[in-house]
């Protein structure tokens, strides 16, 4: 009788028809979590993803299916979580390229209005590559024919409007040269792309160690603040004469706004954990990567500067869409 009591009072009573979610929320997770990934299957930050999934999943509890979702510059994940539930069942791979494509065209979505940042994890380097057999010798080399043979070099990115396009843009629009940009909707297309000589040079992230520690690319320049100590011999933009020519792409995990932030702290712990396995660590270190680790506050703190930012990229590339069109 107890028992019919309170189950008709649950039903009932507005107070205690709430105490149920609450319940569900300290029991996260109870089911599998989807992590979406906007880059192709087999690329460098799909393979690093894969294991940190795998690694958050055991603190969890629970198994986090990795959701591959390429296109768009790795853009399409911010759509997809503002679409998500806000029950931490979702989770996205937050790349900077989230916060430059509203300021270049209208979305239905806006990053920091739809996205809730729960860490950041790790960033890339950037650099110029040329297939080993290549003529360009230095970076040098590389412009100094493309000036003198306007709109016969192709240079590729792994999509239009990625750091690796606008970094392009950056240094060769400062030097007014006319280059043939060629898209590609990962790393792995574009490298080997770049090794077979079907492309004359490739701007990456550093997807491109394996490929050039086995001899099958050349790496001229680099777009860090300073030469990587994996490859001191290689100049950065910046010392070549393009003051500023930093770009990087740090990148987090994010889910979608309004989730509970106790849910937030538990995701956040988990994969705080999970970046210092060490195969974790060894994933990254093979792309020239380290821990780039901001907790949720600092983190969000961080995209928030980054989208301004962005917005003063776009304007000085004259990329940025006109007011009212966003």
């Amino acid at each position: 009788m107890a028992t019919l009591l309170a189950a008709l009072l649950a039903a009932l009573l507005p107070g205690t028809a709430r105490a149920a979610p609450a319940q569900d929320r300290q029991a996260f997770p109870v089911r599998p979590l989807t992590l979406i990934v906007p880059w192709p299957a087999g690329g460098a930050t799909d393979l690093s993803m894969r294991i940190l999934a795998e690694r958050a999943g055991r603190e969890l509890g629970q198994p986090i299916v990795v959701e591959n979702r390429p296109g768009a510059g790795g853009t399409l994940v911010g759509g997809l979580l503002a679409a998500a539930a806000p029950d931490g069942y979702t989770l996205g791979q937050l790349p900077p390229t989230v916060y430059r494509l509203p300021h270049q065209q209208r979305t239905a979505w806006q990053p920091l209005r739809d996205l809730q940042p729960v860490l950041m994890i790790s960033g890339y380097t950037f650099g110029v590559v040329v297939p080993a057999d290549s003529p360009f010798r230095s970076f040098d080399d590389l412009l100094a024919w493309a000036a003198a043979h306007p709109g016969q070099l192709t240079a590729g990115s792994t999509g239009i409007g990625t750091t690796a396009h606008l970094a392009m843009e950056d240094v060769l629009g400062r030097r007014g040269i006319d280059y043939v940009h060629v898209p590609y909707r990962g790393t792995a297309d574009q490298m080997l792309a770049v090794a077979n000589g079907s492309l004359m040079a490739g701007v990456n992230s550093t997807g491109f160690a394996p490929f050039v520690e086995s001899g099958k690319m050349r790496l001229l320049a680099i777009f860090s603040d300073k030469r990587s100590p994996r490859w001191p011999q290689v100049p950065t933009v910046a010392e070549l004469g393009f003051p500023g020519a930093v770009h990087t792409a740090p990148y987090g995990i994010a889910v979608p706004r309004g989730t509970d932030a106790r849910i937030v702290r538990r995701l956040h712990d988990a994969f705080r954990l999970a970046m210092q396995d060490p195969a974790h660590l060894a994933e990254l270190a093979k792309y020239d990567q380290s821990l780039s680790y901001l907790d949720t506050e600092h983190y969000e703190a961080y995209t928030r500067d980054l989208w301004q930012q962005e917005k003063r990229f776009a304007e000085r590339l004259g990329m940025a869409a006109r007011e009212g069109s966003r």
